[in-house]
């Protein structure tokens, strides 16, 4: 018993020395790193992470209350997955750098699941899909107070029917600003 406490101790010690020291000031976002041609990051799929600019509108304003302007606001997964697919990786980066960037502005995640499981299982499979995008997003610079997640399962279908087509379009976690 001993041990597993000296142990313990010893891996937070080794966690808190890969703190920074230093806390950016109000306003300043992370620093900005180039996105490799590949990488690999737990929770987000793999894939080359997008830049904004690369995004339809992204020369347009951004206001801290909206989001940022241009970019979609729904991220969609694969049946029973909570992995961020690829093509959505720059969506959350986007919303991650907005976030960053308007330090008042607030959001909340909201996973949704088709209607295939049971109530108990969509609600936590519509969980791990809105934490996927809350762990992606402050990987990325935004900070734990700006985000707040809900899943709501199979109880608010973005599609009403019990196809292919209609479950594509409920399985998804919507960015909602301003909550």
């Amino acid at each position: 018993m001993r041990w597993m406490l000296i142990l313990l101790i010893a891996a937070s010690s080794l966690g808190l020395a890969g703190c920074p020291n230093k806390i950016p000031k109000a306003g300043q976002g992370p620093e900005v790193v180039k996105p490799q041609e590949e990488s690999a990051t737990s929770g987000v799929g793999e894939g080359r992470v997008g830049d904004a600019r690369d995004l339809p509108g992204a020369g347009t304003t951004a206001t801290a209350a909206g989001g940022p302007a241009g970019v979609g606001a729904v991220i969609y997964f694969d049946f029973d997955s909570s992995e961020i697919r690829p093509e959505f990786a720059s969506v959350v980066s986007a919303h991650a750098r907005h976030l960053a960037s308007f330090n008042t502005a607030r959001v909340r995640l909201e996973g949704h699941t088709d209607e295939r499981g049971s109530r108990e299982y969509n609600i936590a499979l519509g969980e791990r899909r809105a934490q996927a995008v809350r762990r992606a997003m402050m990987l990325q610079g935004a900070s734990d107070g700006q985000l707040t997640t809900v899943s709501y399962g199979e109880e608010r279908p973005a599609a009403e029917g019990a196809d292919e087509a209609a479950y594509e379009k409920n399985r998804r976690v919507e960015i909602s600003y301003g909550r």
